[in-house]
């Protein structure tokens, strides 16, 4: 079986990873304030980033210069180790690679701060196999709007 469906108390040994990552970061940031923590969550996002290959890594360069022109007051950093972006720390928007939990597709998510109610129901991930013209047109917009 691989790791994403072995599972010991509930939780595959990728989502506990995962969960160690989330609690790394969280220390990492600790007592750090204003410039220098947003500096430390600024080179964990690049680094983040940076370790992503082939389709995931081109998908989370793009949407992160989306994101820094379309919202630059939102505050890069990492969440479980996905590349994210944040507004007084709460994360409004991220992107988990395809190759974090070996899927065919990464997905780009919309957490709770993001503006994108529409009624009494709305899409806040879409799945991303490539950033074409129309893709990045539509994740400008959506990006937008989370921040409006």
């Amino acid at each position: 079986m691989n790791s994403v469906t072995d599972t010991t108390g509930g939780f595959s040994d990728t989502e506990r990873a995962a969960m160690k990552q989330r609690a790394e970061e969280l220390r990492a940031s600790k007592g750090l304030k204003g410039a220098a923590k947003l500096a430390k969550e600024l080179e964990a996002c690049i680094a983040a980033i940076d370790g992503l290959e082939g389709a995931d890594g081109a998908i989370a360069t793009r949407f992160h210069a989306i994101v820094s022109e379309e919202a630059p007051d939102l505050a890069p950093k990492t969440f479980y180790g996905f590349p994210a972006y944040a507004r007084d720390g709460k994360v409004v928007t991220f992107y988990q690679p395809a190759s974090k939990f070996d899927t065919r597709y990464g997905t780009i998510s919309f957490d709770e701060p993001a503006n994108l109610d529409d009624g009494p129901m709305w899409p806040v991930s879409f799945a991303v196999l490539e950033i074409t013209d129309e893709v990045e047109e539509r994740l400008r917009s959506l990006v937008r709007s989370a921040i409006s």
